[in-house]
């Protein structure tokens, strides 16, 4: 049986983190482990390109969840990156933080030490910030933060259409606030897209003490007792970890395989006879996502994204690209957005990602035709989904019920922001340039069950699926790990994703995950 000091089990975003810190050691052997491929595609490093990456589906694994009438039958679709990288090698780039109220309700709701006074100084540590340097910005860590060379001018009209009706504009979203409107920073660098594996394992590969495995899938975490000693493969083979291992799959996946490894709720792990570790109900509850519905408006002149990547037009394009790093292929696509409060919170609770063409989704084709599509997204869901299991069998998919307004206050809240978008696309600086709402269909804003209806029928995910393993004391009984990411009840076994979010942050999780992980490497190092 091969041997390592530490197993990191998932090779995206987390994983690429972890696996740079722990290898920095010399003296430990550290392996990681993903499903997928090495992130090789050159459609991956081009920014404007990712939506060749999901269209290909070679680089993603697509979540089914159950249909709920919630979603008027529809099931539930969320993406994620199945590549060394992950999400930051299939994503639209936007480095956004959340607001400094999400992790302080972390810390209020029994973890101490995840504060935003406590995690501002990791987001710092691992930015290299190419236009702002202050009180919360880093400009000397690996990640590269910038804005794209390329800025379209549906997003321009965008800006100050939302201006117009009302919000401030906000160069920096990850600043002292959040709310207004503006262009994202995106993790971009020189014109390419800077993913957790360009920021942190390029520079680690060479490492002697660091492998890295693709394409291979891991079945179970084996135990010894409730101390975890390595994993199983589906292939058959099983590698020993002398410290540690840490999972870093995501979402849906890190719960999958606690509960196929006998930690989760006793009573659903003995239905399938998988002999119980420990018994945390928590795992694979508590699941949140962020959910959007879409306006869109189509333009007068052909002036969108629609058609720039057919033909000749194509090849230009390209050629720009590779000759000059210049033009729309820099471009991250979702440009521009905001955040706003459409609710009398206090803080934002909506988020806009505007694309400057009009994009369909997995049951709805694109309208093929010149336009903009303005996406709001509730922030802080109050529904809640779950992961479980369909079998003891490691081949099968988990049991994903993304939970969709289960709690209706999202549907109140997701309602407003369409409202929201409306009026922005119908202020001066954009409606000079649409000829007609394409969505929701006009009129029916004017009644309130038809917009709900409208709501249930387009929602999607934005791709930000948390919570799964959640963070929390241990008198806590939904709570999977502490505040160092151990996971209660075992040995030796660490979470360091999405997962251990007790609460979904406001905005956008990259770059949330990477110091999630960074925090994770350093408790395992002593050094935090």
């Amino acid at each position: 049986m091969e041997q390592f000091d530490y197993i990191v089990v998932g090779g995206g975003t987390s994983g690429c983190v972890m696996a740079s810190r722990l290898s920095e050691n010399a003296s430990k052997r550290v392996l990681l482990i993903e499903s997928g491929r090495r992130d090789d595609d050159r459609f991956i490093k081009i920014p404007a390109t990712f939506f060749k990456v999901i269209e290909k589906g070679q680089d993603i694994v697509a979540y089914v969840g159950e249909p709920s009438p919630r979603v008027n039958g529809r099931p539930s679709i969320v993406i994620q990156g199945k590549v060394i990288g992950g999400g930051s090698s299939i994503n639209a780039m936007l480095y956004v933080r959340g607001q400094a109220q999400d992790y302080d309700g972390w810390a209020a709701a029994g973890n101490p030490g995840w504060s935003y006074a406590d995690v501002l100084p990791v987001f710092k540590a691992l930015e290299n910030n190419m236009e702002l340097a202050d009180g919360y910005h880093g400009t000397e860590g690996e990640l590269h933060v910038s804005e794209t060379g390329f800025h379209h001018p549906l997003c321009r009209a965008f800006i100050r259409a939302a201006q117009q009706r009302g919000l401030p504009h906000n160069p920096d979203f990850n600043g002292a606030s959040q709310e207004g409107v503006g262009f994202y920073q995106t993790t971009t660098h020189n014109g390419r897209r800077w993913s957790a594996a360009e920021a942190f394992l390029r520079k680690a590969e060479g490492r002697p003490n660091l492998k890295v495995m693709t394409e291979t899938r891991v079945a179970r975490v084996l135990f010894e007792g409730t101390r975890a000693v390595g994993v199983a493969l589906e292939s058959g083979v099983s590698i020993k970890a002398s410290a540690e291992v840490i999972l870093c799959a995501g979402a849906v996946e890190t719960p999958r395989l606690l509960q196929l490894s006998g930690v989760g709720d006793a009573e659903h792990l003995k239905s399938f006879g998988i002999p119980v570790v420990s018994d945390l109900p928590g795992v694979g509850q508590n699941y949140q996502d962020h959910l959007e519905s879409t306006v869109q408006g189509a333009t007068r002149d052909p002036i969108s994204f629609f058609g720039e990547d057919k033909g000749l037009k194509a090849v230009r394009h390209m050629a720009q690209y590779m000759l000059f790093r210049s033009g729309l292929l820099t471009s991250n696509v979702v440009e521009c957005g905001g955040f706003a409060d459409v609710s009398n919170a206090g803080i934002p609770d909506i988020q806009f990602h505007v694309l400057p063409f009009m994009v369909g989704w997995a049951d709805r084709d694109p309208v093929h035709e010149h336009g903009l599509s303005i996406g709001p997204c509730f922030l802080r869901p109050k529904s809640r989904g779950s992961v479980r299991l369909r079998s003891a069998k490691a081949q099968d998919p988990a049991l994903f019920d993304a939970g969709a307004f289960e709690n209706e206050e999202d549907l109140d809240v997701l309602v407003r922001g369409v409202r929201k978008g409306i009026e922005i696309l119908e202020a001066p600086a954009l409606a000079k340039l649409v000829t007609r709402q394409v969505l929701p269909q006009p009129g029916i804003e004017k009644s309130e069950n038809e917009l709900r209806d409208f709501v249930r029928q387009t929602a999607k995910t934005v791709f930000h699926p948390v919570g799964t393993a959640k963070m929390g004391a241990a008198s806590d009984r939904m709570a999977v790990v502490d505040q160092q990411l151990r996971v209660h009840g075992t040995q030796s076994l660490r979470v360091a994703d999405a997962s251990v979010m007790p609460t979904l942050v406001s905005g956008n999780t990259n770059a949330p995950t990477m110091m999630i992980a960074e925090r994770a490497a350093r408790f395992i190092a002593g050094k935090q």
